[in-house]
């Protein structure tokens, strides 16, 4: 039993790092990427859909993306969205597509983008340390139960805490790896 909790912790704080990762994407590095228009979503005939679901998005160019739309009629919709979402970029709509220049970082963009990885990171590690307070409310209370001894409530909380310490040294590793590709010019 206490092993299946410890299982079910590590699960949830995989799919805690599988949720850093796609945040990560989402923040601009040097080259254009077509998961940074992950929260754009349009109004397709009264449904809000996401960009990648009504239209195909390319990368012709290291500092370009080009986002075609499947039905023409959403080109103004879609302008209207990447505007809205804040990105800091300007589309350009051609009449079959619209084409996104990304100009290059300035020093100032770059650093802002560390501080907001820096800040999803830190959500992330509390993220973990909350399962960890989780897994070990359940440790105590099957302790409380008496259906682990005091040793094994001890070994368990220690177990839990080198899940823990895993997780966020992962989490280290992959800011340090973000922040390496936003830094790099």
């Amino acid at each position: 039993m206490p092993e299946t909790i410890l299982l079910n912790g590590e699960e949830r704080m995989e799919q805690t790092l599988v949720a850093l990762h796609r945040e990560f994407s989402t923040v601009r590095s040097g080259r254009a990427n077509p998961k940074m228009l992950e929260r754009v979503s349009i109004d397709y005939y009264g449904v809000l859909s996401p960009l990648n679901q009504v239209s195909s998005i390319q990368v012709p160019e290291a500092t370009q993306i080009y986002i075609k739309p499947y039905d023409k009629s959403l080109l103004p919709k879609i302008e209207r969205a990447i505007f809205a979402a804040n990105l800091g970029v300007t589309p350009t709509n051609d009449g079959t597509g619209i084409r996104i220049s990304l100009p290059p970082l300035t020093e100032e963009n770059r650093r802002e983008a560390v501080k907001v990885i820096h800040r999803m990171s830190e959500d992330g590690k509390v993220a973990i340390r909350n399962i960890r307070r989780d897994l070990i409310a359940d440790f105590k209370k099957m302790e409380k139960d008496k259906t682990i001894t005091e040793d094994d409530l001890r070994f368990y909380q220690d177990e839990a805490q080198k899940l823990t310490d895993t997780f966020i040294e992962k989490i280290d590793a992959i800011f340090k790896e973000k922040e390496k590709d936003i830094m790099s010019i």
